[in-house]
């Protein structure tokens, strides 16, 4: 199937904007039979919005501005007993370490 660029009239901001030959084959072959409603910004947009994190001000965003940020845990280091900070919430039922106690460990397994 030959796929050629689309202009299309986003629903929400109104701009116009280009569904490329290359997206629309990408959207095929996962199976999508729609053309997109809303122009990449706002896709996001409403996705964000899908995933709780309306409103984009700092965003949630680390600097740099593409990477989201996590929410970091403090924890003591089972092995040296260090304070270090994991992007998880730890359970209880497994040992967490420090970065450096990590690399250890990871490497002896």
């Amino acid at each position: 199937m030959s796929f050629q660029d689309k202009s299309i009239q986003c629903a929400d901001c109104g701009i116009n904007f280009t569904f490329s030959a290359g997206e629309q084959e990408f959207f095929s072959s996962k199976g999508y039979t729609n053309e997109p409603r809303r122009c990449p910004t706002c896709r996001q947009a409403k996705k964000s919005e899908r995933n709780g994190n309306a409103g984009y001000g700092n965003g949630g965003y680390s600097s740099g501005g593409r990477t989201p940020s996590r929410e970091m845990f403090t924890v003591t280091c089972a092995q040296c007993g260090k304070d270090a900070q994991v992007p998880f919430q730890p359970r209880g039922d497994k040992p967490v370490y420090c970065s450096d106690c990590f690399r250890k460990v990871a490497v002896s397994r």
